[in-house]
């Protein structure tokens, strides 16, 4: 009998491979990436310093500086001066970049709709509470925490 949760995880991985690519064409088609797409998203309610984004993505803070320079190069945000942190400065979307930012929503959203014209609503509902509840287990369980098999 196959381990049905390994042939989960495996799906689960093939999902999100699979979402990252389609959330790339969703960017590129406004001429951006998915991490600035992620990375603009993460600071569009309120401007963060990078180790907050980066803490907010679940991501490296190099990685979200390369990206985040790359935004500001673009003119798509800018960094502003943190009262809080003479430092570590707040990263903002500028006109721009909102106007960029609600572009790929409007894309993304399109493309959602049209995924989910092929799934039915009781069958969404019933994965995203399935994938809840799978990660909280594993946010219980503790990373690394796994017991050596008996």
């Amino acid at each position: 009998m196959p381990d049905e949760m390994a042939l989960l995880v495996a799906d689960v991985f093939e999902a999100a491979g699979a979402l990252r690519r389609a959330g790339e064409a969703v960017a590129a088609a406004e001429g951006q990436t998915q991490a600035r797409w992620q990375l603009m998203s993460a600071v569009s309610e309120q401007a963060l310093t990078v180790p907050q984004a980066a803490r907010r993505l679940g991501i490296a803070r190099q990685g979200v500086q390369r990206v985040a320079n790359d935004l500001t190069g673009a003119r798509l945000a800018e960094f502003l001066p943190n009262p809080d942190h003479r430092t570590s400065p707040l990263l903002t979307l500028t006109a721009e970049g909102r106007t960029t930012l609600r572009k790929i929503t409007a894309r993304a959203e399109a493309a959602h709709k049209a995924l989910a014209a092929h799934l039915p609503e009781h069958d969404l509902a019933a994965a995203r509470a399935v994938l809840q509840r799978l990660t909280e287990e594993v946010r219980n369980q503790g990373a690394g925490q796994v017991r050596d098999p008996e």
